[in-house]
């Protein structure tokens, strides 16, 4: 996209086409506008839609440009944040909510993708969190016992079993969650996006919101060709925001987040690697993960930006990693690159914001963006059709926070990353 092989690699390479889109042009009027072409947004757009609402989405640039089309495609249950820690950070009432709703999330994911007939690679196969150290196996250990204390499907691995089901003998254990799986990420995107327009919803690209103002009991959204008038608006925008809503972009810190990816491997390599499909990534607070597309290439990735001296140090990292993970693919080279920004808040946790009259909006995904766009997407559409209240909601209404030297955080995660794998391997 934006013809930078950096922006989407692997995945827009293999990814189905968009269904056709233009521009917003002239004046148009609509019940309910959508400003985000992602997860979040095309969710929306596609629930709204199929319960007979009027819904035009707008996107800045092509469907899935943002996180969307970027990540691993690990489709998680749940945050990174402990799960009987967010009841004390919520209350009890929306922190027991959001843990069910995201523990759930990953069969709806699976579910809309079956259900609308997805070339996604959708693969509900399970991911394995993977421990290093015994500090490692002690933090994954705490999670299982806090999700099976809620019923989930989850079971922590020994070193041997994981051995077997990773195909690296790195790792002191696993944590098998059997609700997760993986996906094409940029193809999931591009999927729902059809899904919603065939059922009625119409969706924009290249029409960035530039300015929104109040006009009585409506809203009035310019683009570079167009305007939009609608009674409600969605912003679904999350780490990829920019004007007319700067403050949810000021309580976000990007991360950095890169891929590598390999040719097709062997067969007899696949089968060992990752033999059952699982995603998986480890413990490391600089964190790697790894997980197959379709054609059997491995799908590399950790913390960084593929820009200045970042390409060169993150490839060479990446080929020293993988081939300490994984001896038979020393000397291996990567055949696509691509990276994008995680939106990271200062709790780690998502926020539902009220932007004005009739403006509402979730942000802030913390690198599970796959689960929680969908759903949180779903809930946005049923809040606007009447069918839930506020109230209802998995979060509750909370007032946007600008994150103090944002700048600075950003440098550290970025050039910290950089440092980390100039300086080591895998431990």
């Amino acid at each position: 996209m934006r013809n930078d092989p950096h922006s989407h690699g692997l995945w827009e390479k293999t990814a189905p086409a968009s269904p056709q889109t233009t521009a917003l042009t002239g004046d148009v009027t609509t019940e309910i506008a959508i400003v985000g072409g992602g997860y979040t947004g095309l969710s929306a757009a596609l629930h709204l839609a199929e319960a007979g609402a009027d819904a035009v989405l707008l996107e800045a640039d092509e469907i899935g440009f943002g996180g969307s089309g970027r990540n691993v495609g690990l489709v998680n249950a749940g945050m990174w944040v402990m799960p009987d820690d967010l009841p004390g950070i919520l209350g009890e009432t929306y922190g027991e909510r959001l843990l069910s709703l995201l523990g759930d999330a990953p069969r709806v994911v699976f579910d809309l993708a079956t259900r609308h007939g997805m070339d996604c690679e959708a693969m509900p196969v399970g991911t394995l969190h993977c421990a290093v150290g015994a500090s490692g196996l002690k933090q994954l250990d705490e999670r299982s016992k806090q999700w099976k204390a809620r019923g989930a499907p989850v079971r922590l691995l020994e070193r041997e079993e994981a051995q077997r089901k990773i195909g690296s003998d790195a790792f002191s254990g696993a944590l098998l969650d059997e609700r997760a799986g993986t996906i094409q990420p940029l193809a999931y995107a591009r999927g729902l996006a059809h899904a919603a327009t065939k059922a009625g919803a119409r969706l924009h690209t290249n029409s960035r919101v530039t300015n929104a103002e109040q006009r009585g009991d409506s809203w009035w959204l310019e683009t570079p060709k167009g305007t939009l008038t609608a009674r409600k608006v969605i912003v679904a925008t999350n780490a990829y925001t920019t004007k007319p809503w700067p403050q949810i972009r000021e309580e976000i810190v990007h991360l950095p987040y890169f891929n590598f990816s390999t040719p097709p491997l062997p067969q007899t390599v696949r089968d060992h690697i990752l033999p059952e499909r699982q995603g998986a990534w480890d413990t490391k607070q600089v964190l790697t993960s790894f997980r197959w597309d379709r054609e059997g290439r491995l799908v590399f990735g950790s913390v960084g930006a593929l820009k200045g001296t970042g390409q060169a140090v993150h490839r060479a990292w990446a080929e020293r990693a993988i081939a300490r993970l994984f001896p038979e693919l020393k000397g291996i080279r990567f055949e696509h690159c691509w990276y994008g920004h995680i939106g990271m808040t200062a709790d780690h946790l998502p926020k539902f914001h009220r932007l004005g009259d009739n403006v509402v909006g979730f942000s802030g995904y913390n690198g599970r963006g796959i689960g929680p766009g969908t759903v949180f997407g779903k809930a946005l559409a049923e809040l606007m059709l009447g069918r839930i209240s506020e109230e209802e909601l998995p979060l509750p209404v909370s007032d946007v926070s600008r994150q103090s030297f944002q700048t600075l955080r950003e440098g550290v995660y970025r050039f910290g990353a950089e440092a980390v794998h100039l300086l080591r391997t895998i431990a």
